[in-house]
């Protein structure tokens, strides 16, 4: 396009160049006997600069062609002719010529350089403009591929949901309904009997009670709205209580407390009595048959630690971070993965940590902190 524009430009600048050299002399040349022999050719280098910034170099030199001879017909005698006669006049349009030709080719390079200057700005803006789009191209993309990463996540988080909560689900109903049917059927059953299937009913509706807690929980966190309502709360009261609540789930091992007299933590009963809950199910859960339980607590000066001890299989170094992550479950666990998360939100909501080392007696530490009061 640069090319195409040339021939026209230099026409451009030929014609105004020729133009002002022929208006320039025919205005001085009813003067020319009352100047100098310099003010014309002064004046004459003037369209050679115009022709030079309009045209560019072929312009500039044709005009300082044209102007050469304007200046050497209408100002040097004899007037009208090419001839020169004095060795002045002739140095004189030998400096003049030299003159213009320099003039213009500088100013003709001068302004080539200056439009190739602003090409190049030009360009520059334009593959800025064309940069600038790109990235906002990719960052749009970006954009869109982690909307999708998280949808893919909320998928996969919804899917493993609806199958922890169908079995976890399925299976203390199912107990449920068959002691029922059996009860409400003809066969007769001693009280021992008896007792031990409405027992049955009974643990099953503890597991489901602290599933729902579970899922109610989970919503909350997810929806940001896990708020502890803070009180005075003291810890061995608490472990105590949710021992007894607990002591359906926990008959197959023996549940041993080593407390020591804690200080007040502040926080929210309900949700502390939850992380209890959820940590002595795991324990239960891991636990081999007949094996001890331990729950332990320290005072470390502004917290508070309390642990949970386990003679099962332990946690692997590798899975200690993950198993707090929803719907993460340990190895061999049949839980609906939602509770150790759920332990970990609260926790942390109080102002503490949550994690998981080896056990002294080889199975798995569960361990948490609170601050205590001031």
């Amino acid at each position: 396009m640069r090319l195409a524009r040339l021939p026209s430009t230099a026409g451009w600048g030929i014609a105004a160049g020729v133009g002002l050299v022929v208006a320039a002399s025919a205005a001085l040349v009813p003067v020319r006997d009352d100047i100098s022999r310099a003010s014309p050719a002064l004046v004459l280098v003037i369209p050679i600069v115009i022709a030079g910034l309009v045209g560019g170099r072929v312009a500039a030199l044709v005009t300082a062609g044209g102007a050469a001879v304007a200046f050497n017909v209408a100002f040097i005698p004899p007037y009208w002719t090419l001839d020169v006669h004095a060795p002045d006049d002739f140095i004189a349009l030998a400096v003049f010529v030299f003159v213009a030709t320099v003039v213009g080719t500088l100013v003709a390079r001068e302004g080539e350089r200056r439009q190739s200057a602003e090409e190049r700005t030009a360009e520059l803006q334009l593959l800025n403009d064309e940069l600038q789009s790109v990235q906002a191209e990719r960052e749009r993309l970006a954009e869109e591929a982690v909307r999708a990463t998280v949808l893919e996540r909320v998928d996969e988080q919804r899917s493993a949901l609806l199958r922890s909560v169908s079995h976890d689900l399925r299976t203390p109903l199912a107990a449920i309904r068959a002691v029922v049917s059996d009860l409400l059927g003809d066969a007769p059953y001693d009280d021992a009997t008896r007792t031990e299937l409405l027992t049955l009913v009974a643990d099953e509706a503890e597991r489901l009670d602290l599933l729902v807690a579970n899922l109610l929980s989970l919503s909350r966190i997810e929806a940001g709205a896990l708020r502890p309502e803070r009180q005075a709360v003291a810890l061995d009261e608490l472990v105590a209580d949710t021992v007894r609540r607990l002591g359906r789930l926990l008959v197959h091992c023996r549940v041993q407390l080593e407390l020591p007299p804690l200080p007040l933590i502040k926080g929210d009963y309900t949700q502390l009595s939850q992380v209890m809950s959820n940590l002595l199910q795991n324990a239960a859960r891991h636990a081999p048959p007949n094996s001890t339980v331990r729950i332990g607590g320290r005072d470390t000066g502004d917290f508070v630690e309390v642990w949970v001890d386990d003679e099962g299989i332990g946690v692997i170094p590798p899975e200690r971070e993950r198993i707090f992550q929803p719907f993460r479950r340990g190895e061999g666990s049949s839980s609906s993965g939602i509770g150790l998360a759920i332990c970990k939100a609260i926790v942390e909501a109080h102002g503490g940590r949550v994690d998981v080392v080896d056990g002294p007696t080889g199975g798995a530490r569960f361990r948490f902190t609170l601050p205590r009061t001031s």
